[in-house]
């Protein structure tokens, strides 16, 4: 199994989860298009498309920095026919984009909630909507967007139901295209961390000292390599949990994965069913 050759539309990815997923697949050797708004570096977030390149270029992959914001159509639109004519199709699609805002309904602006759906329902839509056209071309095509399952568990509405919203957006989606395109043979699934993920936006946002309750994003990258190896064809329509993507996969040591290492508490992260349970014998 391998990624060799193939072509990757990615929404954002120029840090993070997505930029960990794109290394991933670069070491296998494939072609790379990282799509996001981050020409210049932020202050509180480090990483643009450019370094995100030069990662991918000393993995062994190849690279298309495209300054996209996927608000625009037509900025999608053109993102997507410069990956086609740089590396000839897209086989893999991946909307990784997304804007949070953990605020209750009365502390939520108007542009705020309109950010959050604008980005992650919105723009997966489109994205997704401009790729199909190249993936029906592909020999195994794959989206995946990361997103969470869809369990419609009042208490993840309840404290900021504009994010969750928007989130279970980009999950309906996958869920809808998968049927819609099964015939066609292109997967659609989605997928999402058991605990936080060490990232700027989970310091900023989320918890400013999650680092040793957190794993790094190469956990999700690993699991994002599984999912995007697999026929097309025979995996779709799903929602993956990245523990149990490698667990299955014969993992049994995921404490590598760790963002410090120790034996603390991991976090859990958001919209992951309380119940689920990590397999005797697994190392955490």
């Amino acid at each position: 199994m391998t990624l060799r050759g193939k072509s990757i539309f990615i929404s954002g990815g120029s840090r993070g989860i997505g930029l960990a997923i794109a290394v991933r697949a670069a070491r296998d050797g494939a072609n790379v298009t990282i799509a996001a708004k981050t020409a210049q570096a932020h202050p509180h977030l480090p990483g643009t498309i450019y370094t995100a390149a030069q990662e991918i270029e000393r993995a062994g992959g190849k690279a298309l920095p495209v300054v996209c914001d996927i608000r625009d159509e037509a900025q999608i639109e053109q993102a997507v026919a410069q990956a086609v004519e740089r590396f000839g199709g897209i086989d893999i699609c991946i909307n990784n984009a997304s804007a949070i805002s953990l605020t209750g309904t009365l502390q939520t602006e108007a542009k705020r909630y309109d950010l959050m759906h604008d980005i992650n329902a919105r723009g997966t839509f489109m994205v997704s909507r401009a790729c199909i056209p190249h993936l029906l071309k592909a020999d195994n095509p794959h989206v995946l967007n990361l997103a969470p399952p869809l369990n419609l568990v009042p208490e993840w509405f309840a404290p900021y139901p504009a994010y969750a919203m928007a989130k279970y957006a980009m999950s309906i989606y996958a869920m809808a295209m998968a049927a819609e395109f099964k015939a066609q043979g292109i997967a659609f699934n989605t997928l999402w961390p058991r605990t936080l993920i060490d990232t700027a936006a989970v310091r900023n946002v989320v918890d400013a000292n999650a680092l040793a309750k957190s794993r790094k994003p190469e956990i999700m990258a690993d699991a994002a390599w599984h999912i995007l190896t697999q026929p097309s064809r025979q995996v779709t329509g799903r929602h993956f949990i990245d523990e149990e993507v490698l667990i299955q996969a014969g993992l049994t040591d995921l404490r590598p994965y760790r963002a410090v290492a120790g034996d603390s508490e991991l976090a859990i992260d958001l919209f992951v069913p309380s119940d689920l349970q990590t397999p005797a014998g697994v190392r955490v």
